[in-house]
C-alpha cells in the first residue's frame, strides 16, 4: 500500500519542525547561562569603572571603589591600626628583644673581646693585671650596666613609637595615594578568585533559570 505523499510531507514537516524546537529549547540555557556570566561580569567590572565620574541622563556614575577611596582608606587604616597591626605589639617585641638571652650573650661576647683585643692592645702594659678572671668580672658588670641601659631606652623607644607612629593614618594616606590603576590592581590581585566565583555563580544561576524555562515551556506544550 502506497502512503500518500501529502502524509509523508506532513511528517517531514512535523519532525523539522520539532527538531527546530528543541534546538531552541537547548539554546535556551546556553544564552542564559552566557547571559548571567555576562551580567555578573559587567557588575564586578562596574566595581572599578568608569574610575572618573561621568554624567548620564542627569545621573552622575562612578565605579564603586574609585568613588569610594577615601572612605576605604578610613576603613583599612582603621582595621589594619586595631586589628591587625599594634604598636604596642612591636614595642612590646623591642623591648623583648633587647633584653632577650641572646641579645645579653652577644653583648657579653662583645664586651670580652673588646677587653682582650681592644683594650689590651691600647695599653699593653694591662696585661701584667689583667687576668682571666677580671677579664669576666669586669664584663659581667659591663653586661650588667648595658642591660639596664637597653632596657630604659626600649622602654623609651617603645614610648615615642606610641606617640609618634600611627598606623591608621599612615594606611589611610597610602591607600589615598593610590591611583585608580593601582587600587584596581591591588584589589583585583586580592579578590581575583572571589571576583571569578561571582562570574561562575551568575552563570550556573543562568543555566538553572534557561532549564526552569524550557521545564515550564514543555509542560506548557504537553498540557
Amino acid at each position: 500500500m502506497d502512503i500518500p505523499t501529502s502524509f509523508i510531507t506532513i511528517c517531514t514537516l512535523a519532525v523539522a519542525d520539532w527538531s527546530i524546537t528543541v534546538s531552541y529549547l537547548v539554546l535556551i540555557p546556553i544564552l542564559a547561562a552566557i547571559i548571567g556570566w555576562g551580567t555578573n561580569h559587567l557588575a564586578v567590572k562596574m566595581l572599578f569603572h568608569p574610575k572618573d565620574p561621568i554624567s548620564l541622563a542627569g545621573f552622575t556614575v562612578q565605579g564603586v571603589f574609585p568613588k569610594r577611596q577615601n572612605q576605604l582608606a578610613e576603613k583599612l587604616g582603621s582595621l589594619v591600626s586595631e586589628e591587625l597591626f599594634s604598636v604596642r605589639d612591636i614595642s612590646e617585641r623591642i623591648e623583648n628583644f633587647a633584653t632577650s638571652c641572646e641579645t645579653m650573650k652577644a653583648v657579653e661576647r662583645r664586651i670580652e673581646k673588646t677587653i682582650r683585643e681592644k683594650l689590651v692592645g691600647a695599653f699593653p702594659m694591662l696585661t701584667m693585671f689583667l687576668t682571666d678572671d677580671m677579664i669576666q668580672k669586669i664584663t659581667r658588670l659591663f653586661k650588667s650596666e648595658l642591660e639596664d641601659f637597653m632596657k630604659q631606652s626600649a622602654s623609651e623607644l617603645s614610648d615615642q613609637l606610641e606617640n609618634n607612629l600611627d598606623v591608621r593614618e599612615i594606611v589611610r594616606k597610602k591607600v589615598l595615594a593610590f591611583s585608580s590603576d593601582k587600587l584596581e590592581q591591588l584589589l583585583f590581585e586580592l579578590m581575583k578568585k572571589e571576583f571569578r566565583f561571582i562570574e561562575l555563580v551568575g552563570a550556573v544561576l543562568g543555566f538553572t533559570i534557561g532549564c526552569a524555562q524550557v521545564l515550564l515551556v514543555v509542560a506548557f506544550e504537553i498540557f
